[in-house]
């Protein structure tokens, strides 16, 4: 394995956790019709995958759904309205199994209120890519390793006023894509990395049957990951921006219905695109070496306006989530989502489906995944999460 195949390794890693196929995708060859593949890649994109089955099953619709457990992930503001004294989930994701059957996501979060009007949060987040047999050029055998990932969050959350609160998350990122492996000249290393979140929820009754809630929140903005001592090789972590809304009606007692909606951009720089026909590159970046040098910050700031196609490119790069939910006697609910995502900025388009069910302090939640673009073998296929809750609320028995 030398230099060039050791980042291809490493984009692979990456790539493969959202989407086999777009790697399959990543070239130039449609653009005299404007529409270009230029797919933004990150490290660590184990942050941008939901971590629990409830929006799992809403197409990826959190960002303003119900305060729970798992708000810090999609809009740490929203712990501040948390309904209950402290919560405790889990998911188990089967991550990708017709690539390798080992492949598992895991997430432990929680919340705890401090008083009416703050409450404070943390997660674990870990991932495993099962295991990789190592060999030189010649095909020997140099032994295994099992890459594998962990993010620890700690949140804090409080009310700016009864409708609106404002959140705060601290990130610690590890990264262990080889474990030490030593690739010819060049020695690699775990790559760790520091973030932050900040987030503001609003939520207000419309009237005793219908509310209303809007979120924004900006996510993973903080240093890059190197894997190596290379520091021009350094990855950026997947930061973003996400809107998102919620409507809730309560037919009556027994049943109520969520629609919700998100839009969603990574704060990631879009690389240039290299013109063969004048051997130039094309964008804000004058070459890769500019691109992949680019600060976290500058990136994020560039990120509205870097697209070399332009404004319709950077619409190109927002993805949309949208979900519906029905309860029934805050008991049983059913789910169902759309997420959908440019051709050209990694094609992941899908229909997810779910159910929940509430037994005194204990929630189950279900989600299932079906590709929806046009591939046949789409590794996203047959996704499922299987959530656990454990509420706990001091004023009831």
């Amino acid at each position: 394995m030398n230099k060039n195949s050791f980042k291809s390794f490493l984009t692979l890693c990456s790539v493969m956790f959202l989407a086999g196929n777009t790697m399959a995708q990543y070239n130039n060859s449609n653009r005299a019709t404007g529409q270009t593949n230029n797919y933004i890649h990150t490290g660590i994109p184990i942050l941008q995958i939901a971590p629990d089955a409830i929006s799992g099953a809403l197409g990826d619709a959190g960002a303003a759904y119900e305060p729970n457990a798992y708000s810090a992930h999609w809009n740490n503001a929203k712990l501040a309205f948390a309904p209950l004294d402290m919560s405790i989930s889990t998911t188990y994701t089967p991550w990708l199994r017709k690539l390798d059957s080992e492949m598992n996501f895991l997430y432990l979060g929680a919340y705890k209120r401090i008083n009416k009007r703050s409450a404070i949060g943390a997660s674990l987040t870990y991932f495993t890519l099962g295991k990789i047999e190592h060999t030189d050029e010649q095909g020997n055998p140099l032994g295994e390793f099992r890459p594998n990932e962990f993010v620890v969050d700690a949140t804090y959350s409080m009310k700016l006023s009864d409708y609106l609160a404002l959140g705060a998350t601290a990130r610690f990122i590890h990264d262990d894509l080889t474990q030490g492996l030593d690739v010819e000249q060049m020695t690699t290393k775990p790559a760790n990395g520091l973030a932050a979140d900040v987030g503001l929820y609003y939520q207000q009754d419309i009237n005793k049957n219908q509310q209303v809630a809007g979120a924004l929140t900006i996510s993973n903005l903080g240093s890059k990951l190197s894997y190596s001592d290379d520091d021009t090789e350094n990855e950026f972590l997947p930061a973003n921006i996400r809107v998102g809304g919620r409507y809730t009606y309560e037919v009556d007692e027994y049943n109520k219905i969520n629609i919700l909606l998100d839009f969603n951009k990574l704060l990631v720089p879009t690389p240039p695109l290299w013109n063969d026909v004048d051997s130039t590159w094309s964008g804000l970046y004058e070459n890769m070496t500019d691109y992949r040098q680019t600060s976290s910050v500058l990136g994020a700031i560039q990120s509205f306006y870097d697209a070399p196609g332009g404004f319709a490119e950077e619409l190109r790069e927002v993805s949309l989530s949208l979900g519906a939910e029905y309860w029934y006697s805050n008991a049983v609910a059913a789910r169902l989502g759309y997420f959908y995502e440019h051709k050209t900025k990694g094609a992941r388009q899908y229909l997810t489906i779910g159910v929940g069910f509430r037994a005194k302090r204990i929630e189950f939640d279900f989600s299932y995944l079906v590709p929806t673009s046009d591939f046949s073998n789409n590794p996203l296929a047959n996704t499922l999460r299987v959530s656990l809750t454990y509420n706990i609320d001091k004023n009831k028995k």
